[in-house]
């Protein structure tokens, strides 16, 4: 009998720790697709695409399990998960489920005006903000966008110093102060374990 196979539909924004955390504890029988992340500039787009990639590999695999928060879907996305019988990473975006819900929440309480970047999002400022929300050719924009942002903190997930240098390159253009806190994989590589061990239990509705 073939083991079962487990499918997980990833924002691209987190792909490579999803990877990471699937290789660091050997597992099998396991494919990691990929959504875009620039998705992330256009919310409303993400549950469409999570439900044609879904079709993309309708029947091939016994299990599935989406790495996605909320993600600025207002709940859409988990009306299609739902429609499917799938669960995702708890919380509303990769900020929360890698520091941890409680010490996100209590990060989000003492500073309400605070952008947050991943390793991802700090390799990628450049394209997926100043580009992405045309930020250099209306660099009057920042102002405006960024007035209620007073400090932009570093959610790293694996030091590197070429990336603390993205980091505070992008709080400096945005003109907010600079902090770093080390996350990890937080919860999220917990969550993606214990899916992992539990998917047996799951029944998928592929799409027809």
């Amino acid at each position: 009998m073939q083991p079962a196979s487990l499918l997980i539909i990833t924002c691209g924004a987190i792909a490579r720790e999803v990877m990471a955390v699937a290789k660091s504890n050997g597992w099998q029988n396991l494919k990691v697709t990929q959504i875009p992340a620039e998705l992330h500039n256009r919310p409303a787009q993400i549950p469409a695409a999570v439900e044609q990639r879904l079709a993309a590999y309708a029947g091939e695999y016994d299990h599935v399990f989406a790495a996605f928060g909320d993600c600025g879907t207002g709940g859409m996305l988990d009306k299609v998960l739902d429609k499917y019988g799938i669960k995702r990473l708890s919380g509303a975006h990769c900020y929360e489920f890698f520091s941890g819900s409680n010490n996100f929440a209590a990060m989000a309480e003492q500073e309400l005006g605070t952008f947050y970047l991943t390793d991802y999002l700090a390799k990628h400022f450049e394209q997926l903000i100043m580009e992405g929300m045309g930020l250099n050719k209306h660099p009057q924009l920042i102002e405006i966008m960024f007035a209620h942002y007073k400090k932009l903190v570093y959610l790293v997930q694996e030091p590197d110093r070429q990336l603390d240098h993205f980091a505070e390159a992008a709080a400096q253009k945005l003109g907010l102060k600079y902090e770093r806190v080390e996350t990890g994989y937080g919860q999220m590589a917990a969550e993606l374990g214990a899916h992992y061990s539990n998917y047996t239990e799951q029944v998928i509705k592929w799409p027809s």
